[in-house]
């Protein structure tokens, strides 16, 4: 007597009827969430920040002479803080917009 093949012990469903016997699933997203992304900017820019004051305190006590190098990290930190604070009014303009909207 021969045996019928049982599919799902091969190696499970086939085809069409496979995707509509599982039912939906969830999309995979991969990468970091927003307030992944939103706390890990937060933190580049407070080190760009102790960086740069860091710099200065070395060329007030006289522990570097290189103006240039200090300048640089003062504007980087002042160009990623003004970045970061352009998010922030963004953020806040789309919370204030979605708030004013009627049901």
């Amino acid at each position: 007597m021969t045996n019928p093949v049982n599919v799902s012990r091969i190696g499970g469903q086939i085809g069409p009827l496979a995707v509509l016997r599982q039912g939906p699933q969830e999309p995979q997203v991969e990468g970091k969430d927003f307030k992944s992304v939103l706390l890990d900017s937060l933190n580049q820019v407070n080190q760009l920040q102790r960086e740069a004051d860091q710099g200065v305190q070395r060329l007030l006590t006289g522990e570097t002479q290189n103006v240039a190098e200090v300048l640089a990290a003062v504007n980087k930190a002042d160009i990623a803080f003004d970045l970061l604070m352009e998010v922030r009014n963004k953020l806040t303009d789309a919370y204030q917009e979605i708030q004013q909207m009627r049901v």
